[in-house]
């Protein structure tokens, strides 16, 4: 997680997804249908946003499937790295 402050433009900013070691996306927030200053803007006239809010905005396709056990590996240099495990659903 970073500040704002570290960010010189949300609205270009290379991001990578692995599966495993597979890479799926390759991306740019520049491609995003709308822009991240656009979509604060809208969320920010139906809720109170706090810090720590998370926006999940879809995604480009070539992220799944999945299986339980594999890693999916998001990264941007500015943002950092973020590793989840797959698991299967638990009743």
């Amino acid at each position: 997680m970073v500040t704002a402050d570290e960010i010189a433009d949300p609205d270009n900013l290379d991001m990578t997804l692995h599966v495993n070691e597979e890479l799926r996306q390759s991306v740019n927030t520049s491609a995003m249908v709308y822009n991240c200053r656009k979509l604060i803007e809208f969320a920010s006239s139906f809720y109170t946003l706090l810090p720590g809010d998370l926006f999940y905005t879809g995604t480009p396709k070539g992220v799944g499937p999945f299986r339980p056990g594999d890693w999916i590996i998001a990264r941007s240099a500015p943002l950092g790295e973020l590793r989840i495990q797959v698991r299967a659903h638990e009743a």
